[in-house]
């Protein structure tokens, strides 16, 4: 395994795009789902919240106590140490599979959101967006106290997509769109509410994609902190990097599937990793 200082010594004097993944936000309070010490995790696929009414309610009870949970977090020194980097033009901008606006909050400014983000809300027949604090509050008006009973037994765990674990969801009442309806009809839209956020099973939006690939492109060399590599999202960007001849350097808790691609990796924390590059890589 590599050490700190060569990671330095592969990432000086380049520009960088930086790839992270959940194991940027851990110290923030956000487990991952593929760390070395995480539980074993089965993710709802698009296709189980769409094809199945059980599936989304039981989404929607577990979310509506987890995305509180996220939103009270707060960016960590990992996070804070991309927009030093970024400001000192070493960072062109950051990449990200998480959809807790960490980086954003911290004050990123080139951010993409590749997989979305929790706090927005679309419906899947009309296309209405409503923020999460919207759905929420719909949601406690359809079923009233349910936050406070689930929370009063400790019967939850927080998951990196502001999803929870709540055993007792069989009576939770789901919010459809509320937004008039698309054809003129006197009722609400109805439609199916999905949370504006990339499910597995998915395909990410093609500007978004192209997005991401540009500025891969604009860099030349990438850093990937805090992400197992484990879907294609991600790592295509590691491919597109390597087949262009840029140096790639890996900071994660474990093995990765971009690790052959690495011209360097190191086995660590994110937080304290990025804080440290942040403090010895000089400016260019």
């Amino acid at each position: 395994m590599a050490t700190l200082t060569e990671l330095i010594d592969v990432l000086a004097g380049h520009r960088l795009v930086v790839l992270t993944g959940a194991g940027v936000s851990t110290d923030s309070g956000i487990p991952d789902y593929r760390g070395p010490d995480s539980p074993p995790r089965n993710p709802m696929t698009y296709q189980q919240f769409v094809g199945d009414p059980r599936f989304r309610r039981h989404y929607w009870a577990r979310n509506q106590v987890g995305w509180r949970h996220v939103h009270r977090t707060e960016p960590n020194a990992g996070h804070r140490a991309l927009v030093d980097l970024e400001r000192r033009g070493i960072v062109a901008g950051v990449i990200t599979q998480n959809v807790d606006l960490l980086h954003r909050q911290a004050g990123s400014q080139t951010v993409i959101d590749l997989h979305g983000s929790y706090d927005r809300v679309v419906c899947l027949r009309c296309g209405t967006r409503y923020t999460r604090q919207q759905v929420a509050d719909r949601l406690d008006q359809l079923n009233p106290g349910f936050v406070e009973s689930v929370t009063e037994v400790a019967d939850v765990e927080i998951a990196p997509d502001a999803d929870a674990v709540v055993q007792q969801t069989e009576h939770f009442v789901v919010a459809d769109c509320w937004a008039p309806d698309p054809e003129g009809g006197p009722d609400p839209c109805g439609g199916i509410l999905k949370p504006d956020i990339v499910y597995f099973g998915e395909t990410v939006p093609r500007e978004r994609v192209e997005r991401a690939f540009a500025l891969v492109d604009e860099a030349d060399a990438m850093l990937v902190a805090g992400s197992s590599l484990a879907v294609q999202s991600g790592l295509r960007f590691v491919r597109h990097a390597a087949a262009a001849a840029k140096p790639i350097a890996v900071v994660n808790r474990g093995e990765t599937r971009g690790d052959r691609y690495a011209a360097v990796t190191l086995h660590a924390g994110t937080s304290e990793t990025l804080a440290e590059l942040a403090r010895r890589l000089p400016m260019r």
